[in-house]
């Protein structure tokens, strides 16, 4: 995984007061908290928004719940797949005869991550006219439903439910998956004009002349009868040759890629999504998911491999003002856990995109101190600016683009 890329771990026990005060001096340092226990968790510690605000005025506080600060399920607890089916898309994800059906990853774990992180980016942009920070409250529920999109809108304007389609398109005929005579490949002719050059690859341009198939509402009425039909014609030749035609007419169609054929597929490392770093404790460089975040200027620098828990403790804790002996008081008290450091024992921070198109990175320079970025492993302008540090550590929260980690 390439979630906890790009961060420094400490191993601390902040349900004591000692704990609390090593997160309240590195909170005086620090422009963000992303903290994603239950609510009200961290009250109980001191910890929480309305207790920390006013000795941290600047302070962005954002919290990832499943059902967030407000209402009534505001202290449920939450995992993916409940959320996708309270949300709506389980029960418009599947085939119109089987049961509701989850996506196949996390997405609303993702999701919420990444809504989190445009509250952090719209708070902090705030703060610059303002001088103050403020809590960013992340449900995800919210973002499950916010995610919606059309089919909520659907529903918002005709008020009624919109049944399980499968892999079909309400309002498009054909944008879905077709058989081959060897296997499965996408088709999305989104146009009339595009059906027509699907048919006249498919040498069945007598199809254009039945007002069943020649224009889009047409096709959608009428889908029991076209798309047996469209079936029939694409499982005559293989996916590759479909693949070839179709593209050289321009009419929309994608194979259906499995993630071995993914991270080989040239384009993806064309666009450096495959890369591979030295971790410690491991003999051969491990690999990675890349960033997908591509900038002019300031480009992605992978700077630190996901840590082992703890395995920064020391290192931060002395950066922050803490002796060596204090370092080892708080171990034997059981508010810390680490391994002290051996001099020269760090590993390299080799990191090697895996592309022939693109040349190879220089390897990760040390993270600057208290810096890490925001998204994971992005290092660009507002995140050295802004400073944003690794601040809790202890718990994993739920996306690749949070800062904390379990």
């Amino acid at each position: 995984t390439s979630c906890n890329r790009n961060k420094r771990s400490i191993a601390l026990n902040f349900t004591k007061p000692a704990g609390q005060d090593i997160i309240k001096q590195l909170l005086r340092d620090s422009d963000v908290l992303i903290e994603n226990f239950k609510t009200d968790t961290l009250d109980k510690f001191g910890l929480g928004y309305e207790q920390l605000k006013e000795e941290f005025p600047r302070l962005i506080y954002c919290s990832i719940t499943g059902f967030g600060h407000t209402g009534p399920y505001k202290g449920r607890p939450a995992c993916d797949m409940l959320i996708q089916a309270m949300g709506g898309s389980m029960s418009i994800t599947g085939v119109p005869d089987g049961e509701p059906m989850k996506m196949g990853l996390s997405m609303f774990d993702l999701t919420a991550g990444l809504h989190g992180v445009i509250g952090i980016l719209a708070a902090l942009h705030d703060r610059e006219r303002t001088g103050l920070g403020q809590h960013v409250d992340i449900s995800m529920l919210d973002v499950s439903v916010a995610l919606l999109q059309n089919q909520g809108m659907n529903y918002l304007a005709k008020k009624e439910r919109q049944a399980r389609m499968g892999n079909n398109h309400p309002n498009v005929v054909p944008y879905q998956v077709m058989p081959s005579k060897d296997s499965h490949f996408i088709l999305t002719a989104s146009n009339d004009e595009q059906f027509e050059r699907f048919c006249n690859v498919s040498s069945r341009l007598d199809l254009m002349q039945d007002a069943r198939f020649n224009k889009m509402q047409a096709r959608v009425v009428n889908r029991s009868v076209v798309t047996p039909m469209l079936n029939e014609i694409t499982k005559t030749k293989p996916t590759g040759w479909w693949l070839e035609k179709l593209k050289e007419s321009r009419v929309g169609c994608a194979p259906i890629l499995h993630p071995d054929e993914v991270f080989a597929n040239p384009h993806v490392l064309a666009r450096g999504m495959h890369i591979v770093m030295d971790v410690p404790g491991c003999e051969e460089p491990v690999s990675f998911i890349g960033s997908p975040m591509k900038f002019s200027r300031t480009k992605v620098n992978y700077r630190l491999p996901p840590p082992g828990l703890g395995a920064h403790t020391e290192e931060v804790l002395l950066e922050n003002g803490y002796a060596a002996q204090d370092l080892e008081m708080l171990r034997d008290s059981g508010i810390i856990d680490y391994t002290p450091h051996i001099p020269g024992s760090q590993a390299s921070k080799q990191i090697i995109p895996v592309s022939q198109c693109q040349t190879p990175a220089i390897p990760g320079s040390e993270a600057s101190k208290q810096a890490v970025p925001m998204c994971d492993d992005e290092h660009h302008g507002l995140c050295a600016h802004h400073r944003i540090p690794l601040l809790g550590v202890i718990f994993a929260a739920c996306s690749a683009y949070s800062v904390l980690t379990r």
